[in-house]
C-alpha cells in the first residue's frame, strides 16, 4: 500500500465547506501538474502516491494529508500556493459535527460542562481518547482513529488561547475511576486531570458517588457563553438533546449546573480526590 492510500480520508458529502475546499485543492493540483508537463503516474512516484490516489485527488474525492501538499508545492514549483491551502485541508480532516463543536469553543469566553459517565473530550490525552474509540465498535481503521485522535486533540487550543477563557468542568467519580486504556493510560490521564486543573482560568471538581441525586443525572450539560452576550447551551436530558440560545431554556441549564457545582467537591477537594485517587494503586 503506497502513501495516502489509506482508508479514512474521504469527504463527508453533507459537509458542503469541505467539499468545496478539496475540489478547489484538487483542481489546483490537476492545473499545476499539466502546467509544468507531468503525467499523473509520474507525478505520484515523485511525491509517494499511487497514480489511482493522484486522480482521485484531483477529482476532490479524497482530502490530501497537509505533508502531500508541501511536497507537492515543491515537485510542482507552486511556488506555495499548494502549501498554503493546508490549513482549511486540516479542518476539512475533522469531522464536520467536530468542527463545528470546535469554532463554538474558540469563540466562547465561558464554558461551564457537567459529565457522567466519560471523561470530557477537552480533558482528555490522546491514549484515552484513541482507547474511547477503539472499543465503540465502529471497527475504525488506523488512518480513521487518527484521524479521530488528531480532531479531538486539536480542540484542546482553547486552553491556549489569550486572553484565556474561563473553563468549568464538573466530572462523575465514576469517570475518574474507570481504568480506560489500562492502568498506565488511566494513571497518565489523572496527571493531565492535575495539571489542566492547575491553570488559572480552569476549575475542575468531582460529584462524588454518594452525593446523592442532582440535575445532572440526565445527562451531560454544557453552557458557553461568548463575547458579545450571547450564549449557547445543550443538556442531552432536556429540550431533546438540541442546542439552546433561547433566554428561558438557557436559565434553566444554568441553574442546573449551578447546583450541580454547589453539591460537588470543592476545587481543592477535587484536586485532592483525584491526588489520592492517582496514588490508591
Amino acid at each position: 500500500m503506497t502513501q495516502g492510500d489509506e482508508p479514512g480520508w474521504e469527504v463527508d458529502p453533507t459537509d458542503e465547506w469541505g467539499v468545496a475546499v478539496v475540489a478547489t485543492v484538487g483542481r489546483q493540483l490537476k492545473l499545476r501538474r499539466e502546467a509544468v508537463g507531468m503525467r499523473a503516474g509520474d507525478f505520484g512516484t515523485a511525491v509517494g502516491y499511487g497514480e489511482d490516489m493522484i486522480y482521485k485527488l484531483e477529482s476532490g474525492k479524497r482530502i490530501p494529508r497537509p505533508e502531500f501538499l508541501d511536497k507537492a508545492d515543491e515537485v510542482l514549483k507552486a511556488g506555495g500556493l499548494l502549501a498554503a491551502m493546508k490549513e482549511d485541508v486540516k479542518k476539512v480532516q475533522y469531522p464536520k459535527k467536530v468542527r463545528e463543536q470546535a469554532e463554538l469553543e474558540a469563540k466562547a469566553v465561558e464554558m461551564g460542562v457537567y459529565v457522567g459517565l466519560s471523561i470530557h473530550g477537552l480533558l482528555q490525552t490522546p491514549e484515552h481518547a484513541r482507547a474511547l474509540f477503539e472499543v465503540s465498535q465502529s471497527a475504525y481503521s488506523e488512518a480513521e482513529l487518527e484521524r479521530l485522535v488528531s480532531a479531538r486533540m486539536a480542540r484542546k487550543s482553547i486552553f491556549e488561547r489569550d486572553p484565556a477563557p474561563m473553563l468549568s468542568f464538573v466530572q462523575e467519580e465514576v469517570s475518574l475511576r474507570r481504568t480506560v486504556g489500562g492502568t498506565m493510560v488511566w494513571r497518565q490521564q489523572l496527571e493531565h486531570l492535575l495539571e489542566v486543573a492547575s491553570l488559572r482560568n480552569v476549575t475542575l471538581q468531582v460529584m462524588p458517588t454518594d452525593s446523592g441525586a442532582h440535575p445532572g443525572l440526565s445527562g451531560k450539560i454544557e453552557v458557553l457563553k461568548f463575547e458579545d452576550g450571547t450564549a449557547l447551551g445543550r443538556s442531552h436530558g432536556a429540550f431533546n438533546g438540541r442546542p439552546t440560545s433561547d433566554l428561558k431554556q438557557l436559565r434553566i441549564l444554568e441553574l442546573r449546573y449551578s447546583t450541580i457545582r454547589a453539591q460537588a467537591l470543592s476545587p481543592r477537594e477535587s484536586l485532592a480526590f483525584i491526588e489520592q485517587l492517582r496514588g490508591d494503586e
